[in-house]
């Protein structure tokens, strides 16, 4: 087995399970360290998580840190949308689609940093 798999599977499987998104850093990691297409890397995501997710969920239910009552509206427009984000993942050119994945990278680590500021002012 590749260890640099194994190493890439770890670290995303932590970041996941710890509610950060895991696919911030696996689709990174398959472009740039596996020369995966961006569409086959965005897939590969999504259906690794499918198995972390449910075990993040049961541990955090277990722990009492998942608020069920407004989690509902959550999940039906995040389906009904997924299905909509994924036909445009299908018709968007893989060069388009990493840019595209690159700028929102870039747009969430500068409101990190733009808040990691204003905490200390």
């Amino acid at each position: 087995m590749n260890i640099a798999l194994i190493f890439t599977g770890l670290i995303s499987g932590i970041f996941g399970g710890m509610g950060m998104g895991g696919g911030t850093l696996l689709i990174p990691a398959l472009r740039v360290f596996f020369d995966v297409d961006q569409q086959l890397a965005q897939a590969v995501n999504l259906v690794s998580f499918i198995p972390m997710a449910v075990v993040a969920v049961i541990i955090h239910c277990k722990n009492k840190l998942v608020e069920i009552k407004g989690v509902w509206i959550i999940i039906l427009t995040g389906l009904i949308f997924c299905a909509f984000g994924a036909y445009l993942a299908e018709i968007t050119d893989g060069e388009i689609l990493k840019k595209a994945f690159g700028g929102f990278l870039l747009l969430l680590s500068a409101i990190r940093l733009a808040s990691t500021f204003r905490k200390k002012n």
